[in-house]
C-alpha cells in the first residue's frame, strides 16, 4: 500500500513537471504574439534600471489586476441526479411556433446541467392526405424541423440561434426529441433568471425545388390547445447533477497530499517568473503569480442508475471551465527609445474546476 502511495506521489511530481514547462511555453508564446514579436527581446539590466513606469500605466495595470483577481461566484455543492419537466405554452402560425418556457427556480447554482431535451409530440395527419402525398411523391415525404434559441434584447427586437435539426417524415406520429443543451446554455449566460426560455420551431422544406415535397405542410406539433389535450403538450426535460456527489471541491487543501482518490480540486501552481533567464530584464511586474491547475479524479455514473439516455461517454474527468487573464507591465523598444507597456494574457489563470462527462460538447459563449 505504502508502495503505491509512493508511485503515486512521484507521477504527480513528474506531471507537475511536465505542467510547468507547458505553462511557461504557453507564457512566451501568448506574451509575444500580444506585443507582436517574432523574437524575445534582450534589455540589458543599464537599459531598465532608471526607467520610470508612467502613472496612467501604472494606473491601467492595477485596474487589469483587480479585474482578474475577482473569481466567479461560487456555486453551491448540492445536487442529485434528477430530471424536471416543465410544460410550455405554445403560440403557433402556419409553419413556426414559439415555446416559452419558465426557467424560475428550475436552474439554480447548486445543479450542473447535463441535459436539456425538448419533447414535442407529432400529431398524425389525415389518412387521405398521407394517401395523396404518397402517390404523387413517394420518395420526398420528409420535412426539416429546426429548433432556435430566441435572445429578446433589450430594445425590444429578438435574435435567433440555431440549437438542433433533423429530418420528420410526416407518416410519423408520437414524441419527437431535441437536444437544446446550447440553448439553455445561452440562457443561463444572460444571468436573467426571472426570464422565461423562449424557443423557436420552424417546420421547412427539406429540399428547394419545383419537385419538392409539401411534406412540411402536413406536420405538426401538439400545443397547449386543450383539444390538444395536456398529455401532449410541449416539454423540456432538464437532466442535472448533484454537485456535493458529482461535482468538484473547490481548492485543493495544501497539507494533503495528492493522491489517486483526491477528489476533483483546483491546486495553487506558482509560476515565478524570475526564474526563466528569458524574462530578465523586460518583464518588470509582477515577479510572479499563482496559475492554478485542475488535479484529482470524479464520482463516475453507474449505468444502471441512469434514469435518462446518457448522450456522451460515461468517464467524467475533472478539468478546467474557467480562466482570467494575467496582466504584465513590459519594456520594449521602438527605435532608439524603451517604453512601458500593459500586457494581458487571457486565459493564464485557472479559476474554476469542474467535472463533467468525457466527450460532452463544451459550451459556446453567446456572441454580441
Amino acid at each position: 500500500m505504502r508502495f503505491q502511495e509512493l508511485t503515486w506521489a512521484m507521477w504527480a511530481l513528474l506531471l507537475a513537471s511536465i505542467r510547468a514547462m507547458h505553462m511557461e511555453e504557453k507564457f512566451q508564446e501568448s506574451l509575444l504574439r500580444q506585443l507582436q514579436l517574432s523574437e524575445i527581446p534582450v534589455l540589458e539590466k543599464a537599459d531598465v534600471e532608471h526607467l520610470v513606469i508612467p502613472d496612467h500605466v501604472r494606473t491601467k495595470y492595477v485596474s487589469l489586476m483587480k479585474r482578474s483577481a475577482e473569481e466567479p461566484s461560487p456555486r453551491g455543492k448540492r445536487h442529485s441526479r434528477t430530471i424536471a419537466e416543465i410544460m410550455g405554452r405554445i403560440f403557433s402560425d402556419a409553419s413556426n411556433q414559439m415555446l416559452v418556457f419558465s426557467m424560475k427556480n428550475r436552474l439554480p447554482p447548486t445543479r450542473e446541467l447535463v441535459q436539456a431535451v425538448l419533447r414535442l409530440f407529432q400529431k398524425p395527419s389525415p389518412k387521405g392526405v398521407i394517401r395523396k402525398q404518397h402517390k404523387m411523391f413517394p420518395f420526398h415525404s420528409y420535412a426539416s424541423v429546426t429548433i432556435y434559441w430566441v435572445q429578446v434584447r433589450e430594445d425590444g427586437t429578438n435574435r435567433t440561434y440555431v440549437i438542433d435539426s433533423r429530418r420528420v417524415s410526416m407518416h410519423e406520429t408520437g414524441w419527437i426529441t431535441f437536444d437544446v443543451s446550447q440553448a439553455v446554455n445561452y440562457w443561463q449566460q444572460e444571468g436573467k433568471v426571472n426570464q422565461p426560455l423562449v424557443l423557436e420551431v420552424s417546420i421547412h422544406r427539406e429540399n428547394i425545388g419545383p419537385m419538392s415535397s409539401n411534406a412540411h405542410k402536413f406536420i405538426h406539433f401538439s400545443s397547449q390547445n386543450p383539444v390538444d389535450g395536456e398529455l401532449h403538450a410541449p416539454q423540456l426535460q432538464l437532466h442535472t447533477l448533484d454537485m456535493e456527489e458529482y461535482g468538484a471541491h473547490g481548492n485543493c487543501n495544501p497539507d494533503v497530499p495528492l493522491t489517486q482518490g483526491t477528489r476533483c480540486c483546483r491546486r495553487e501552481t506558482y509560476i515565478n517568473l524570475q526564474e526563466f533567464k528569458w524574462t530578465e530584464n523586460w518583464i518588470l511586474d509582477p515577479p510572479g503569480f499563482k496559475a492554478y491547475d485542475c488535479v484529482g479524479s470524479c464520482q463516475q455514473l453507474k449505468k444502471e442508475h441512469l434514469n435518462f439516455r446518457w448522450p456522451f461517454a460515461i468517464q467524467r474527468k475533472c478539468h478546467v471551465t474557467s480562466t482570467a487573464p494575467l496582466p504584465l507591465i513590459v519594456a520594449v523598444k521602438e527605435g532608439d527609445k524603451i517604453v512601458t507597456k500593459v500586457v494581458n494574457l487571457h486565459n493564464m489563470k485557472v479559476m474554476q474546476c469542474s467535472c463533467s462527462s468525457e466527450g460532452m460538447p463544451v459550451m459556446k459563449k453567446l456572441k454580441p
